[in-house]
């Protein structure tokens, strides 16, 4: 089934950096030290792990079935998109929320002097913040949210955009988009956030090479 090619690999990659997830946290108890709102750190752990996997297998989903089947479209008609948009944000905003959350309750376990951990986080954030800027300007929201797999017709011909960030780099999302994360285990200096940031980063790649990345080949006919 198209909807599912590569995603072999995907399914792999994701058990390996679970297994390496585990034997972190068994290698080191004191990394789900505390609590927030009465749910402890491991919990929010859990979450903000589950959150990115349940994302990208949303849009794995949503993504093929529209573009091989039109399937979102021949139910919802027009607003195909706008509902899948929807969903998108809501589970994007939960990789962000699942991490502040995380960093709040497991808050002072890094052991490294406050002051270099902010210096780090003010100097991620400039990228991050010109990628969010360049995808604004140049390259527009709905594209990123994967426009051209509900009409592919109309983006087949595109160029890709080669300004802003993408002048330097054609994976400017994946790069220092994702360094967002990073910026609440660094400001609360919290480990577990740090390595639930890591996870984000590392897996939006398996993204990229399995999903994306064969469908930019379909829809772009490259």
């Amino acid at each position: 089934m198209k909807v599912f090619k590569y995603q072999h690999w995907h399914f792999l990659i994701l058990l390996v950096l679970l297994i390496g997830i585990y034997f972190v946290v068994r290698g080191y108890p004191t990394l789900l030290k505390g609590e927030l709102l009465g749910v402890n750190t491991s919990t929010w752990f859990l979450l903000a792990i589950l959150s990115p996997i349940v994302h990208q297998i949303y849009v794995v989903v949503c993504w093929r079935m529209e573009l091989f089947y039109n399937s979102i479209s021949k139910v919802f008609g027009a607003k195909g998109f706008k509902i899948y948009k929807i969903g998108f944000a809501i589970l994007i905003l939960s990789r962000v929320l699942t991490i502040i959350l995380l960093a709040a309750s497991s808050a002072n376990t890094l052991e490294i002097n406050a002051v270099f951990a902010y210096i780090i986080a003010g100097i991620i954030i400039i990228p991050s913040i010109y990628l969010f800027y360049s995808v604004k300007k140049y390259f527009g929201f709905d594209r990123a949210f994967g426009i051209d797999h509900f009409n592919p017709k109309a983006f087949k011909k595109e160029p890709f955009v080669k300004k802003g960030i993408f002048k330097y780099t054609d994976n400017g999302m994946y790069i220092y988009g994702f360094l967002i994360l990073w910026i609440p285990g660094l400001l609360l200096l919290s480990k577990a956030a740090l390595v639930a940031a890591l996870f984000n980063h590392v897996y939006i790649w398996v993204h990229y090479y399995f999903t994306e990345l064969p469908d930019i080949k379909v829809i772009y006919k490259h």
